[in-house]
């Protein structure tokens, strides 16, 4: 156990600051303190010494140095038990320091408030995560709290041990006090990588807030949780059952469709990380329908995320199949109370959901992959149209949207569509022609389209009898990257077959 005789308080974030100056007042604790903190203990009537008065030196460089001085840093350095240690405090005349409470400069927060760098920059704390880095390093005789979080738990420790802390506490702050000063060095770090635009650099850092410890991972014998760079997600959970490490990974792979999809626009279903139907019908009521349409038993315990707030309406036809989830871009009141009559169907609100340009990471045996996400907005100037025949405006719109749902399948992908609706797909096979097949089959399966049929892949045919499967199976128009050596094989195909082939400048896997 240490008795604490000495505290160092610079909080930025001054809020419940009163319950510890209680309880340091209540065990003698002397308080030193600097800049605002000192005003607001002073304001708030208790007892406090200023930094400059304690040190014997002002502040200067309009306070970029306050703290920073052999006085505080010996104060909570020393070994307590290092005979050495203690006769160079006394020849000094250093005290002890055996409390640190700081919490930095709210630098991510001015990141959200401004672009302007001055601003940025002087909102990068130099002392705080000193201070906090000398006390963890020294947790055998001092405790340092990084958190206002961490307050209650702090006056507990004291008031059970009689104004001490007992080593295994202070080891507990430590650790939380490291990944404190490494996550707030992670985000200075990523912002000059950032607006330098250098994304792949010599030390990558990955850094996240612990949003929610899940049930467990992809099975039950495994370990989840699920980490934000941010305090939360941006999506709101308002009703069901808690999320699971499988529903979060079927979600963001709705939301980066959805989100892909003209504003206020299109309704995705999604099973295993996959979409079984996507639909961009302007009727938000045949949207879903026609999603659906396209393979109804795989959306059987998927998730439905609509591109749209749900109205009663939906939330009619929705309850009429067993969801995990359902997204949607608001909820009516009426739609909200037809669905909670399923105890567990989980309703999510991502009207304040938006898709970030960050790299995608992937990781494998400490090992870090990591990638630009695919995220190219298409252009008339992506694609050339290689066939003698050429397509018509409805023909080159149902190409890009089905081109577009591709990107986000598992390849090798294929996707056919018409009237802007998915009605096969195939997805994750190590074949192109067994998903040239699965798409076809699922399409005469479950839908027979009335209007003209394209096809999408995800990269080049590399032989002739993928895009002939399509063909013989009505399809008029395809879509493709370019660069197999037997592009000039595909193209002759097309044209003796009179079909639309259009070719992509940019590959789209998704492994």
């Amino acid at each position: 156990m240490k008795k604490i005789k000495r505290a160092l308080i610079s909080v930025s974030d001054k809020k419940n600051l009163d319950k510890i100056l209680k309880v340091l007042k209540k065990y003698k604790i002397e308080i030193i303190s600097s800049g605002g903190t000192y005003k607001e203990i002073k304001r708030l009537k208790y007892k406090c010494s200023e930094v400059s008065d304690y040190t014997g030196s002002k502040e200067i460089l309009n306070g970029r140095v306050k703290t920073l001085h052999p006085k505080i840093y010996a104060g909570i350095l020393n070994i307590r038990q290092n005979k050495s240690h203690r006769k160079d405090l006394i020849t000094s005349n250093f005290n002890n320091i055996d409390l640190v409470i700081v919490n930095f400069y709210p630098f991510e927060n001015t990141l959200k408030n401004t672009k302007n760098n001055k601003i940025i920059v002087e909102n990068i704390d130099i002392g705080g995560p000193a201070m906090v880095r000398a006390a963890a390093k020294n947790y055998n005789d001092v405790v340092v709290i990084t958190s206002i979080d961490q307050y209650e738990k702090f006056i507990k420790e004291v008031n059970d041990n009689n104004g001490s802390t007992s080593l295994k506490f202070r080891e507990n702050m430590s650790r939380h006090a490291f990944s404190e000063t490494a996550y707030y060095d992670a985000m200075i770090s990523e912002y000059f990588n950032n607006i330098n635009k250098d994304f792949i650099t010599n030390k990558k850092i990955v850094y996240g807030n612990l949003i929610e410890k899940l049930r467990y991972g992809e099975n039950p014998h495994q370990l989840g949780a699920i980490y934000s760079k941010y305090k939360n997600l941006n999506i709101k959970k308002l009703h069901g059952k808690s999320l699971s490490y499988n529903n979060y990974l079927d979600i963001f792979a709705a939301l980066t469709i959805s989100k892909s999809l003209p504003k206020n626009i299109g309704t995705v279903i999604i099973k295993h990380s996959n979409p079984s139907g996507v639909s961009i019908l302007k009727d938000k009521l045949n949207s879903y329908k026609s999603a659906l349409a396209c393979d109804p038993i795989s959306a059987f315990g998927g998730i439905v995320s609509c591109n749209f707030k749900i109205s009663k309406k939906i939330a009619t036809e929705l309850k009429n199949i067993f969801l995990e989830v359902v997204i949607g871009d608001g909820f009516d009141n009426d739609a909200i109370t037809i669905l909670k009559k399923k105890k567990n169907l989980r309703l999510i609100d991502a009207s304040n959901f938006n898709l970030s340009k960050t790299v995608k990471i992937n990781t494998f045996n400490n090992t870090i992959l990591v990638q630009s996400e695919d995220t190219k907005n298409f252009s008339s100037k992506n694609f050339r149209i290689v066939s003698k025949k050429k397509p018509t405006k409805s023909q080159i719109d149902n190409l890009i949207f089905a081109f577009n749902v591709c990107r986000f399948t598992k390849s090798n992908a294929i996707v056919i569509a018409s009237n802007r609706t998915t009605v096969g797909i195939g997805s994750g096979q190590p074949s192109r022609l067994d998903s040239c097949k699965i798409a076809v089959n699922k399409m005469k399966k479950f839908i027979n389209p009335k209007e003209d049929i394209v096809a999408a892949s995800d990269a080049f045919f590399p032989f002739v009898d993928g895009i002939e499967n399509l063909v013989q199976s009505g399809v008029s128009a395809v879509i493709q990257p370019s660069g197999s050596i037997n592009d000039k094989e595909i193209i002759k195909f097309a044209n003796e077959t009179g079909t639309v082939l259009v070719f992509s400048k940019t590959r789209h896997f998704k492994h």
